[in-house]
């Protein structure tokens, strides 16, 4: 007797536009990104008062570099693939052209938009830390705050900067309409 597992068929999408599908999509992102990664740095900050850039086990890197790296490349990959399935279901005005390899496509830019975000993070990590004396103390609610309003912006950023490069392969869909001659 064999099983046979039947894939998940995406959930059926209301008609709407690109850009609106993406503003709802952005939303959807920011507003958990930015609440739970405050919640989250504030609570492993409380328990010193303060905080360092790289000294302590409670560190500012500790919390913003693994969220720099794999933010951008989780929103990358989901972003890609709600647009092609809207795509495929003709839930918004563009096609995704049939030459693409949509997995090849996300695979190549969500490396890429986490390594350089990452590098990006440290580089200003390590700015901080040799412009600031070793002995500087960071305020841990201040700092709470600034991981939350970075993982917002990387989640608009992510939301906007991949459709951008799948841009190049959607085209405007044609509809078939009947012409009636008058």
């Amino acid at each position: 007797m064999k099983f046979k597992i039947k894939k998940a068929q995406p959930k059926l999408l209301k008609k709407t536009t690109l850009s609106r599908f993406l503003r709802k999509r952005m939303i959807i992102y920011a507003l958990p990104n930015i609440i739970f990664n405050f919640i989250i740095a504030y609570a492993s900050f409380s328990e010193l008062g303060y905080t360092h850039f790289f000294a302590c086990t409670q560190s500012l890197a500790r919390l913003t570099l693994p969220m720099a790296i794999f933010l951008p490349v989780v929103l990358t990959i989901d972003i890609i693939k709600r647009v092609a399935d809207a795509a495929g279901q003709e839930a918004i005005e563009f096609k995704v052209d049939d030459q693409l390899n949509i997995k090849k496509l996300m695979t190549k830019l969500s490396i890429l938009h986490g390594v350089v975000t990452g590098l990006l993070v440290f580089s200003m990590l390590i700015l901080g830390q040799f412009n600031l004396s070793k002995y500087y103390k960071l305020d841990a609610t201040a700092m709470a705050i600034l991981v939350g309003v970075l993982a917002g912006l990387l989640s608009v950023l992510f939301t906007y900067l991949p459709i951008w490069k799948l841009r190049k392969y959607l085209f405007r869909a044609v509809r078939d309409e009947k012409i009636i001659d008058g």
